[in-house]
């Protein structure tokens, strides 16, 4: 089949406006590092905490709407053996607050060339401007994700090889119904995953770079809450789309049989009812729709892993004196950097869902647990975080990935082989979060008392616990209040008469 040439040109002429926004933000972002003289790499990270709450809430929002949402909702509501009862992310992302083959089913290009080109794009638009690119990038976006997903819902299920999908939610017709079904024995399972999605999300980085980028804490708290609701609403049509395949007598299409399911292509089931069900204008503003979704996502990601690096590793590590052009320079490398490692990832790999679902499962079990003593226990050290991640991530990476088909170490009770891979009923993700949490706990307390009580000698305190109280100024360059950034006059510039 040739390629598709509308919806190649439709998609090039929307990777251009993305562009241009990014590089109109950009000129935003200078304006802004004017006004906070010093203080360009807190302008590239948090946009000088100056969002605006309309931003924020658009950029936080689409930040969650990504490639793995949409596309992994549908995929969840239309496999046989799972249903909407087991799709997690359209609750626990509105609780909390990747790219997949879409462009190769859609306009019939290589799988490499989607990919190269999609990164291309988010690491021009994210060098060029940081936060305030991907902000305002993120508006354009998310106004596309609204626009084409429920432009296409209505003639998918119209189209005469759709069965009535009321009909099909509750009734076995070409497959099992679409709500799924949770038996006894997975209720704790279930309930496992819908924390990992509730607790898990909360400590990435790119939700906190949304809510350190506020110009204040009731800003914050109002774009979380709103991004909540929109991200809870705007998982409706990808599961209507799932629905819709639930429904289809695919040999009444050019699809034909056998099934997606059967040709194990149920992660691209909603590029394929785009294109099979829908007509080619249609799934051309789909693809509009699922491409802004990754590239929130993805730029979001490179600028938050590229600003952890630049600040926590490389200034406060690695080279404590560096200057604010030299971290902004590491920041930008990185983004080209990680990019391109992303980009390989996604060129090498058919598991890109699996690897991110995995990631999202380390982050519950490692991260949460940090999060929670950092808040809530100041009592809390060092020595007790080494011990709560090392044994977190070990006792994480010995349940296995059945997803992945890597086989578990730990068997924990209630485990099955079921058609070549180990299910595990037990909520272990939970459990590992807890024992996380409780090593934590237990390790900080022995340390601070065996280092208090003299009962190990001072010279084998390698991270000076006792030396170290929780109220140390701040370094002068983070001392910039918002206040202060926006009063501040530009410095003259000495080269001009």
């Amino acid at each position: 089949m040739a390629v598709n040439i509308p919806g190649l040109v439709a998609i090039i002429i929307f990777y251009l406006l993305i562009l241009a926004t990014g590089i109109w933000a950009s000129q935003k972002s200078k304006q802004e590092e004017k006004r906070c003289s010093g203080t360009k790499s807190e302008v590239a990270m948090v946009g000088g905490r100056n969002i605006g709450i309309l931003v924020g809430i658009f950029t936080t929002t689409a930040t969650w709407i990504g490639g793995g949402f949409i596309n992994g909702i549908a995929e969840i509501t239309y496999l046989p053996h799972q249903g909407l009862s087991w799709s997690h992310a359209a609750l626990g992302y509105g609780f909390s607050l990747l790219f997949g083959a879409t462009m190769s089913v859609i306009l019939n290009i290589e799988k490499y060339l989607s990919i190269i080109l999609s990164a291309s794009v988010v690491i021009i638009y994210t060098l060029l401007g940081g936060l305030y690119s991907v902000a305002y990038t993120d508006v354009m976006q998310m106004v596309f994700i609204v626009i084409s997903l429920w432009l296409c819902v209505p003639f998918a299920i119209m189209n005469p090889a759709v069965a009535d999908i009321k009909y099909t939610m509750v009734n076995e017709f070409y497959q099992s119904p679409w709500i799924g079904k949770i038996e006894m024995n997975q209720i704790f399972r279930w309930i496992d995953d819908l924390l990992l999605m509730t607790m898990g999300d909360i400590p990435w980085q790119v939700y906190f770079q949304r809510v350190l980028a506020a110009s204040s804490i009731s800003q914050a708290r109002k774009t979380s809450y709103i991004a909540a609701i929109f991200c809870f609403t705007l998982s409706f049509p990808s599961i209507i789309i799932g629905a819709v395949a639930v429904s289809t007598d695919w040999n009444q299409t050019s699809y034909g049989l056998p099934t997606p399911y059967e040709r194990q292509e149920s992660s691209m089931i909603l590029a394929i009812v785009l294109q099979y069900l829908c007509p080619v204008y249609i799934a051309v503003l789909g693809i509009g729709a699922i491409s802004a979704a990754v590239m929130s996502s993805a730029d979001s990601s490179l600028l938050s892993a590229s600003s952890m690096f630049a600040r926590n590793i490389y200034k406060i590590v690695i080279r404590k004196k560096a200057a604010e052009k030299e971290v902004i320079w590491i920041m930008r490398t990185s983004v080209v950097i990680f990019g391109a490692l992303a980009a390989t990832l996604a060129v090498l790999t058919n598991s890109i869902y699996g690897l991110w679902l995995l990631s999202a499962e380390l982050v519950y079990a490692i991260l949460f647990p940090q999060l929670v003593c950092v808040l809530f226990i100041p009592s809390t050290n060092i020595y007790g975080s080494a011990a709560g991640f090392l044994i977190g991530l070990t006792l994480r990476l010995l349940a296995g990935e059945s997803f992945l088909h890597i086989p578990p170490v730990i068997q924990y009770p209630g485990t099955s082989f079921v058609n070549g891979t180990y299910q595990q009923l037990f909520p272990f993700k939970t459990f590992t979060m807890l024992l996380s949490l409780l090593s934590i706990l237990i390790f900080s307390y022995i340390s601070s008392f065996a280092f208090k009580r003299k009962l190990l000698p001072e010279k084998f305190d390698v991270f000076k616990i006792t030396e170290k109280t929780r109220d140390l100024p701040s370094a002068p360059d983070e001392q910039i209040t918002l206040n202060d950034c926006r009063n501040r006059k530009p410095e003259p510039d000495k080269n001009k008469v």
